[in-house]
């Protein structure tokens, strides 16, 4: 430690971070309210993904549509995740070039055109190319949301506010779900029926088209752009409370993200697709995150999500207002599991929730398909009551991993420089394994019935053990530490002992400091620093350490 400050407090991170209720401190308030814009993406996304399954049990869109099967069906579900893959390969461009604003914009704006032309279908085409259009829009969208919460969140809600981003995809399907049930019950033989229904899509779409530009940029992005100064001033606002940009905490987080980018732009040659496979860390990240996102459409949930309809039918269940009732219901069960596991995260932590899924959904899903067995077999109806708790229990288990830690866990193991390429890949893989399953699904069930299921036992069989060998915990970091955990064992500390330093260093300013942000973020490479150096213990600084 340098003399001038050698009786100074040892200062760490901890002693920056907010205490008590996070609604009491204005700034942290301010940017949660904002952060609602994009949390709304999932509840969109819920809502699409879950209309056209709703609305097969609407006897007026069925009549309007003449009851399509097999194909016509596989293609009109599918639909909107076909036009989403091929939008992917495009989204990290928006995103990384134009910034996580824009992107939402553009999603939003083309997912209005979608659901203009839904509302205005008058054939099964057009209703296929209306899925379409919804879905290359939401591709945009799905990218930059999640992307704007992560790297804007305040440090210690990082992991439950990107845990609850994907828990509110089933908000939007709770609301498809009922407002095709209300359709359902008014039965006038009206195309109002089911158009009614479509037109609430637009409500999440028109939000984020006026209000978007609202909200403040991604830090982390600004940086990457050269507008330090910008970053630091967002960061001051919503993290400091609305104060100076001089903040321990704010200059905390400004060091560790341009370390973190210097680093990457060491580790990494380019910015392109083959960035992703260029060292070992990103391809170990990509085979994780390829991985997880298989296995949060491959584990028996797809047959519910999609063909509910069919299964219901598959142990008994044939009146129409039951299986909307029972669809209702287990969207709001699924979201009331989510959002609790949600908020473990932190405590128990990514790795023993993602165990604690797989081994239920394995256990869970055996008896189910034993059930199913039993009334196929031998017309068993007890074993066809049972079938119904048994999904819904199913489902809490998923509900414990794959809903809430799909996206958060695929962000914080990503470095910002690949960030939205990385996340567009296990979107891609999602999509992938969608379409693969409304394709598959309802043919395999007509041809197996309930032998089908038992591919699906043995998949998730191959899904534990991938968790318990690949899976590492990465709980109480922030997310450089975090994204850094897979290039070498010293960057994390590296990159916690810098920024701790940096912090320290910000209590014991000279007074020839710049004044002015311009001065401090812009200028300062091109000047000597003006600080006097001041070290901590590293390791106490971890911001997972203050929850």
């Amino acid at each position: 430690m340098s003399t001038g400050i050698r009786n100074a407090p040892e200062w760490t991170i901890v002693d920056f971070i907010h205490r008590g209720p996070w609604w009491t401190n204005r700034g942290i308030l301010a940017l949660n309210l904002c952060l609602l814009l994009p949390l709304l993406t999932s509840a969109i996304n819920g809502y699409d993904s879950s209309l056209v399954n709703g609305l097969q049990i609407v006897p007026d869109w069925q009549t309007f549509f003449h009851n399509p099967q097999g194909k016509a069906l596989g293609l009109i579900n599918s639909a909107q995740n076909v036009g989403a893959l091929l939008g992917m390969p495009f989204t990290p461009l928006a995103s990384d070039m134009l910034g996580r604003r824009v992107a939402l914009f553009i999603g939003a704006v083309l997912m209005l055109a979608g659901v203009s032309l839904q509302c205005a279908a008058q054939t099964v085409a057009m209703f296929v190319g209306a899925r379409f259009l919804i879905g290359f829009g939401l591709a945009f969208a799905t990218n930059a949301g999640p992307l704007l919460i992560t790297e804007l969140a305040y440090p210690t809600q990082r992991g439950q506010l990107t845990s609850i981003y994907n828990s509110s995809w089933y908000m939007g399907s709770i609301v498809a779900a009922w407002a095709c049930f209300a359709a359902f019950e008014r039965k006038d033989g009206s195309a109002w029926a089911w158009r009614i229904p479509s037109v609430v899509q637009a409500v999440g779409s028109v939000a984020q088209v006026l209000l978007v530009f609202c909200i403040p940029e991604s830090p982390r992005w600004l940086v990457s752009r050269g507008r330090e100064g910008q970053a630091a001033r967002v960061l001051a606002k919503y993290h400091a409370n609305g104060g100076d940009d001089r903040d321990p905490l704010v200059v905390f987080e400004m060091a560790q993200i341009r370390h973190a980018l210097k680093i990457e732009k060491e580790y990494t040659r380019s910015t392109n697709w083959l960035s992703l496979f260029e060292t070992p860390g990103n391809r170990r990240r990509i085979f994780i995150i390829i991985a997880i996102g298989l296995f949060s459409q491959w584990s028996g949930n797809g047959l519910v999500s999609y063909y509910i309809n069919l299964v219901l039918e598959g142990v008994g269940v044939n009146n129409a207002g039951t299986k909307a009732e029972i669809n209702g219901g287990l969207q709001i069960w699924n979201l009331v599991c989510a959002f609790g596991a949600a908020l473990l995260v932190d405590k128990l932590g990514r790795r023993t929730l993602f165990i604690a899924s797989n081994a239920g959904m394995l256990v869970v899903f055996s008896m189910w398909t034993l059930t199913t067995a039993l009334f196929s077999t031998m017309n068993d109806t007890d074993a066809a009551k049972a079938t119904i708790p048994l999904i819904f229990l199913f489902f809490a288990f998923y509900d414990i991993a794959y809903t809430p830690m799909l996206v958060a866990y695929t962000l914080e193991i990503l470095p910002f420089s690949i960030r939205a390429k990385g996340f567009a890949i296990m979107n891609i893989t999602v999509c992938l394994t969608l379409a693969f399953n409304q394709f598959v699904n309802p043919w395999a069930l007509d041809a197996l019935g309930w032998k089908y299921y038992l591919v699906y036992c043995g998949w998730l069989v191959l899904e534990l053990a991938f968790i318990l060998r690949f899976i590492i915990e990465t709980k109480g970091r922030t997310l450089e530490e975090t994204a850094a955990l897979f290039d070498g064992e010293t960057l994390p500390q590296e990159i916690v002992s810098m920024a701790g330093e940096a912090a320290t260093m910000s209590m014991h300013r000279s007074p020839e400091y710049p004044k002015s942000t311009e001065e401090r973020y812009e200028k300062a490479p091109r000047q000597p620093e003006y600080y006097e150096l001041g070290f901590q213990d590293s390791a106490s600084s971890r911001i997972g350490e203050t929850t």
